[in-house]
């Protein structure tokens, strides 16, 4: 097999439309974590990602009957612009499928290749489906963007121009995943002709398809995914993807959301390049495999796969990346409400750096404050402060790692209402288009009060909410039914430490 793909990669024709992209190292970093770090840049691609080598192998692959019926594909990203614009450079007509939430920036991306657009469904997966019933009814090749042999030998030459550019002994080569496209082309190259570099994948935690097909050794489906690194939220590996991961893949790790962050603001400050949540998730890998393995003095490959950003999203980012490098500390802390009890209590945080400071009345006894304290020595120096906060006689909850305080709370400090009654709090998540979030109020039903609401864009294909609802006891049953028939992915928060101290009724 690894012979077949090899004869595949090193004869596939991507560089009649793909760039030869620099391997540079990121000299900050390297410094940083005692390692030489290395950055493939297939952000500088014309469609700023990997994509276009898988696309334009399969479509030039086509015979001349195929390619006068066309190609189909289904993307929302990056995939959809591959095949745009390898379509347009063969002269093939192209239909590409997306979801109605896909961000117009995007659509205009594809339109301005030349393809044909059709939206439909909420999701990848409505597209998907749309897509290939249309290609079949209409004699058109379904481009698939990672489970086809074609695509994953286009996208092995960027494992082949790696290991020409690095002749030196290399540790590891960290690779992002979703489909599995990408990684199954590093390591059908890598192992036939580097075997003792490691090939390692980098998934997101919430999005964790190829890690959990591998450690079950079979494909799974998984319920739900996040949609942070959307070009990586995929809910099942590929076929292929996952018999190449299986047999030549060493490792796969997950990273959390805050480490993508970080990663893109690593990216950033060596490069000055500003990556997609996608195209910073193997960097975040390499970084959790140094820290966990204790490497040193190694050459590390990372793969910089795409730079396809919303220029809103970079807020969101912004806000995560301290808490990603461990920079940052969030805090919940009680303090008497009494004269000079505020001055002491910043007294107390010492002269580190604040980020962030809410501060709420509570009673007539004592007061609640939401600090963002910066760190200079990661989780140990976090926990020393917590423990002389409380050796103080401080109450301290630490939210350092609370979605439900990062993502709502510390933008809504103060909203506590005395004597309000059977309230539950859920997070909600729903695709993000025009009048999305009027028809998510309309279907939350008029039989139990809102209480609270917060909705915050974060520039993503999909929204976050929080609400408060009123719900008696005897009803609640009732009330969980109908949650699951909306049909939106929703978390039920009310026993979290954060909102009993900032916002619920104490």
């Amino acid at each position: 097999m690894l012979k077949r793909y090899l004869k595949m990669v090193q004869t596939s024709r991507v560089y009649d439309v793909a760039l030869e992209t620099p391997l540079v190292e990121a000299a900050r970093l390297s410094a940083r974590l005692g390692n030489r770090v290395w950055l493939k840049r297939e952000d500088l691609q014309p469609v700023h990602s990997f994509k276009i080598r898988g696309a334009y192998n399969k479509i030039s692959g086509l015979s001349k009957e195929e390619s006068a019926h066309g190609v189909v594909a289904a993307s929302a990203g990056n995939h959809a612009q591959g095949v745009a614009l390898a379509a347009r450079k063969l002269g093939v007509k192209a239909l590409i499928v997306m979801p109605r939430t896909t961000p117009e920036i995007k659509i205009e991306s594809v339109r301005d290749y030349g393809a044909s657009i059709k939206l439909t469904g909420d999701t990848y997966d409505d597209a998907y489906l749309y897509a290939a019933d249309y290609a079949q009814q209409h004699g058109m090749t379904f481009v698939h963007p990672y489970d086809d042999a074609e695509v994953i030998a286009g996208q092995g030459t960027v494992a082949l121009e790696i290991l020409q550019r690095l002749e030196e002994d290399i540790h590891a080569i960290f690779v992002p995943v979703g489909g599995g496209g990408l990684i199954a082309g590093t390591a059908v190259v890598v192992k036939a002709l580097r075997p003792d570099i490691r090939v390692i994948g980098v998934e997101p935690d919430e999005a964790p398809c190829m890690y959990e097909a591998l450690r079950r050794k079979r494909r799974i489906k998984l319920k739900q995914v996040g949609i942070f690194a959307d070009g990586v939220a995929v809910r099942q590996a590929g076929k292929e993807p996952y018999r190449i991961a299986r047999e030549h893949v060493d490792e796969v790790i997950t990273v959390s959301t805050d480490e993508i962050c970080a990663a893109i603001k690593d990216i950033f400050d060596d490069s000055r390049a500003i990556a997609e949540p996608a195209g910073a998730l193997a960097l975040a890998g390499l970084k959790r495999y140094v820290s966990d393995n204790a490497i040193v003095d190694q050459n590390l490959v990372t793969i910089l796969s795409g730079a396809n950003m919303n220029f809103d999203r970079l807020r969101h980012v912004a806000e995560r990346a301290e808490i990603g490098e461990r920079r940052e500390a969030l805090l919940a802390v009680t303090i008497p409400e009494e004269p000079g009890s505020f001055r002491k209590f910043c007294r107390s945080i010492g002269k580190r750096g604040i980020t962030e400071f809410n501060y709420r009345y509570a009673d007539p006894a004592r007061a609640h404050v939401f600090a963002g304290v910066k760190l200079q020595r990661g989780d140990d120096e976090r926990q020393e402060l917590v423990e002389q906060l409380r050796d103080k006689g401080y109450p301290v909850e630490d939210l350092t790692d609370s979605e439900l305080a990062k993502l709502h709370i510390r933008h809504m400090v103060g909203g506590r209402v005395p004597g309000l009654k059977d309230e539950l709090l859920y997070r909600f998540q729903f695709p993000e288009r025009p009048g999305a979030l009027l028809n998510f109020l309309m279907s939350m039903g008029k039989r139990w009060n809102i209480s609270l609401f917060h909705y915050r864009n974060h520039g993503a294909d999909y929204g976050r909410v929080l609400v408060g609802i009123q719900v008696p006891a005897d009803s609640r049953k009732d009330f969980r039914k109908s949650l699951d028939k909306l049909g939106y992915v929703y978390w039920e928060e009310t026993d979290c430490p954060a909102y009993n101290l900032f916002l619920g009724e104490g």
